[in-house]
């Protein structure tokens, strides 16, 4: 599984696309945070928190994530390397694990340059340092479970289709659905609204940012994952079979 990972990560950092994904991330949540005026730039909340960036950063990662994972299946298919792949000495979870884990760590090292805003927002409290860490690290915790279930969602949408293209959609199309799809059903049926969006990520992700870990919440999170990485292997079985 680890020569999964690496040939991923350096498939990523060999060509513009590693490079490309961090830096969108980073200008436009910068743009966004600091400089355009709005809901999301911090100057102007008048807050020394962080809740902006993490009310921005997980419909930043609905585009971004699947437009990494886009290619991690679809373009074996196309190349015609996919049975290749299959045939080495490894599991099929293995090699799911592999293409879900290389793509994760990407997300992450997007994620570990916006530290810095911690010690900014830090900086600019009244009394210096006046920060809710405690929510801080609950939405960065959040925001890795977040990442982890896109990641997993996207990996499956890129065995549906030799297109790269209608596998980024397809990936975009169900991240916004398991993110705001619960959510903004639950506000249709206000008597059920609590139980639907149960079923949503964005419920467990503010839960999260409170900055109490319930067990709940990353159970949640990680059955999601495991969900699709299930469907990703029984898709990969189907092929090989």
């Amino acid at each position: 599984m680890k020569s999964i990972i690496l040939r991923e990560i350096k498939s990523f950092f060999g060509s513009p696309i590693g490079y490309l994904v961090i830096a969108i991330f980073l200008i436009s949540n910068g743009l966004f945070l600091w400089v355009f005026e709005g809901d999301y730039n911090i100057l102007n909340t008048g807050y020394a928190d962080l809740t902006p960036f993490f009310t921005l950063t997980p419909w930043i990662l609905i585009f971004l994530i699947p437009a990494v994972t886009m290619r991690s299946f679809s373009d074996e298919r196309k190349q015609g390397t996919l049975e290749l792949l299959l045939t080495k000495p490894l599991s099929i979870w293995e090699i799911v694990n592999g293409k879900f884990l290389g793509s994760f760590f990407l997300i992450i090292l997007a994620i570990i340059p916006t530290f810095i805003y911690v010690k900014v927002i830090s900086s600019l409290g009244l009394p210096e340092g006046n920060i809710d860490m405690g929510s801080t690290i609950g939405s960065y915790f959040g925001l890795l479970f977040l990442i982890a279930s896109y990641s997993a969602i996207g990996i499956f949408t890129s065995t549906l289709s030799e297109n790269q293209i209608v596998a980024f959609i397809i990936a975009v199309f169900l991240c916004f659905l398991f993110y705001f799809g619960f959510e903004g059903l639950a506000s249709l049926v206000p008597g059920q609204s609590n139980i639907i969006s149960a079923f949503g990520m964005q419920d467990h992700f503010k839960s999260m940012s409170r900055g109490v870990i319930d067990t709940r919440d990353v159970i949640y999170f990680l059955s999601i994952s495991v969900l699709f990485l299930s469907f990703t292997v029984y898709q990969l079985k189907s092929f090989k079979a």
